[in-house]
């Protein structure tokens, strides 16, 4: 199978810190890849890389085949073809939740009102916010408007879903009925890089599991190879503490 994403040798500083070492990854269409790695071991600042909005010092990122790391790439269109939601749900808070999710794909892909609202609303109720489609981001929970945010990135029908420790800002009553909309995406065949500290989670629903440590890629593999027979002291390390927690 193609890679829908591919990257090869990449590397992001901040002054004289190297914070992403020759990372390479290749994500094929429908995979589910969960980053796992302790805070600081740079997930987030590979997903912000992948979605453009970090500048890489090296390396090749390409999106089905095109090399979106290229400085003369059209950023705005690529980031059309990936949806990314972060910790901080980022709804606009003088938005309704509607206008909110139809707020892509009129404005950045020409859809129609009524269009874009038709789709809108089929998500929402997809996600259990049917009836919050009028209400405005303050008015919901904050499993809700995370649910919210989701449902914002996908109306655009992205190739490609970057999830940013999104439920690390939740409550913990509140973080099941994320994951369990996250699931029902990689149960439908969503293409998904995400970054998360929910061990479990990555288990059930990862088809490959990548432990960062240091800004390294340090092991990748079947979530059952890493979980139960990780090849790296390190990578052992790390999950007898988060998995004794």
């Amino acid at each position: 199978m193609s890679e829908l994403l591919r990257v090869r040798g990449l590397r992001k500083s901040y002054g004289d810190k190297v914070v992403l070492h020759d990372i390479d990854l290749d994500v094929a269409a429908g995979d589910v890849v969960c980053l796992i790695g302790s805070s600081g071991s740079g997930k987030s600042t590979l997903l912000r890389c992948l979605n453009l909005l970090e500048e890489i010092d090296d390396g090749l990122v390409e999106l089905d085949g095109v090399d979106i790391s290229d400085p003369r790439v059209d950023r705005r269109a690529v980031r059309s073809r990936m949806g990314m939601v972060f910790q901080a749900y980022n709804l606009f808070p003088h938005l309704s939740v509607l206008d909110n999710v139809t707020l892509a794909p009129r404005k950045v892909h020409g859809v129609g009102r009524r269009e874009a609202e038709e789709r809108a609303r089929e998500l929402l109720g997809r996600f259990g916010l049917g009836d919050k489609a009028d209400a405005h981001p303050d008015r919901l929970s904050g499993g809700q408007q995370q649910r919210a945010a989701l449902v914002r990135a996908l109306a655009p029908a992205p190739s490609l879903l970057l999830l940013d420790e999104i439920t690390a800002a939740l409550d913990p009553e509140l973080v099941g009925d994320v994951l369990d909309a996250v699931r029902a995406l990689a149960e439908a065949g969503t293409t998904l890089v995400l970054a998360t500290h929910e061990m479990r989670f990555a288990r059930d629903v990862a088809s490959r599991v990548c432990f960062l440590d240091d800004g390294r890629i340090l092991e990748a593999g079947p979530p059952e190879e890493i979980f139960t027979a990780p090849r790296e002291e390190r990578t052992r390390q790390f999950l007898r503490r988060v998995l004794t927690d």
